[in-house]
């Protein structure tokens, strides 16, 4: 595996942004930034070896600061949703920042995917990877705690795998996840509808109206939320059922039937192209976003123009908004332990 790194652009406050991209044996290449450490590009090859990039980005820096869809970037100190961005820990209560209504979403307007990390090459038993830190400081966006993060980025002979790991020096709450929208037909601009999702899970966290999970888990046999099967995204998500209302389409968190371990998570595959992709994760749930809520006619890459369900993500994550159920599995971190997980996004041809 090669990797190499070029200028990406300057921050308003000075701050330089490099990309650095990887490359495999095969030829698959990932495009990868230190702002936000977005994945910008990500080539994957089709049933006739054709390679095409499936992940939806900008051409430059300006379209990462000016960004409001979080495309490819990372995520946290935690991941979706908390609801009034109220943050409860050990009976002390903390006040985070409020940018999605009344709530708090992926961090804050000032989160891990608005920061410029560090990177440095190593090499890993798989080859040369990038590695991503960052220091977030105590009371950043309203979080208790010094901690310090990195993600490691390594391009396998078949995909993606990135590695996160977290420690504080005070209890704080940390649920990591990245952010990327895939698209595996290769036609920039065209909608994800036909994408075919299994996901191996027999309930998803039931939410409001402001989608904040209300505690319960709900079965989905039956209703337009099961992907057991394998099912086009396309086929339910315009159905009168309430959930899919309240999120403008797919936005639903799946805690999966197994636990333990890396395992699968989802598994997609665009039938034009053939390419396929599954997800693999340490983490008890996954995120089905639909990009329902991609600014029509918004400027991508190479002149592409994106829209509603241009593209989708899976995501995944602890359970969302676990601090404010105590059913919930915790997102707690505390001092002396080490967060891990662990994302491996393998492609295939079907």
């Amino acid at each position: 595996m090669q990797l190499s790194a070029r200028p990406f652009g300057v921050t308003p406050d000075g701050t330089p942004v490099e990309l650095y991209t990887l490359t495999n044996a095969l030829g698959m290449e990932a495009d990868i930034a230190t702002y936000g450490g977005a994945l910008v590009r990500l080539t994957v090859p089709d049933r006739n070896g054709i390679l095409a990039d499936v992940v939806l980005g900008y051409d430059s820096l300006d379209g990462y600061l000016d960004d409001c869809c979080f495309f490819g970037k990372l995520v946290g100190r935690v991941a979706n949703r908390i609801g009034g961005a109220r943050l409860v820990l050990d009976g002390e209560e903390y006040e985070l920042d409020r940018n999605n209504g009344r709530n708090h979403l992926h961090g804050g307007a000032g989160g891990f995917h608005s920061r410029v990390w560090k990177a440095k090459t190593v090499e890993t038993q798989a080859g040369q990877a990038l590695v991503l830190r960052y220091e977030s400081p105590d009371g950043e966006q309203g979080y208790p705690g010094n901690l310090a993060v990195s993600a490691i980025y390594t391009l396998t002979d078949d995909g993606l795998r990135l590695d996160f790991s977290a420690a504080t020096d005070r209890t704080t709450a940390v649920n990591l996840t990245a952010h990327p929208y895939f698209n595996l037909s290769g036609r920039p601009g065209a909608d994800c509808l036909r994408h075919v999702l299994t996901i191996p899970a027999r309930r998803c966290l039931e939410t409001d109206a402001e989608l904040i999970p209300t505690g319960c888990l709900s079965e989905v046999a039956g209703t337009p939320l099961d992907f057991m099967d394998g099912v086009a995204i396309g086929a339910r998500i315009r159905q009168d059922f309430v959930p899919l209302k309240n999120g403008g389409g797919y936005d639903h968190c799946y805690v999966l039937d197994s636990r333990s371990g890396l395992r699968s998570a989802a598994s997609l595959v665009e039938p034009v192209s053939g390419r396929g992709m599954e997800v693999l994760t340490t983490q008890p749930c996954i995120q089905f976003y639909s990009g329902n809520f991609i600014p029509e006619g918004l400027p991508g890459k190479d002149g592409a123009v994106y829209g509603e369900r241009s593209g989708l993500c899976l995501e995944p994550q602890g359970f969302v908004d676990a601090p404010g159920h105590e059913a919930f599995p915790e997102v707690t971190l505390r001092p002396g332990e080490a967060y891990r997980q662990t994302i491996l996004y393998r492609f295939f041809v079907k």
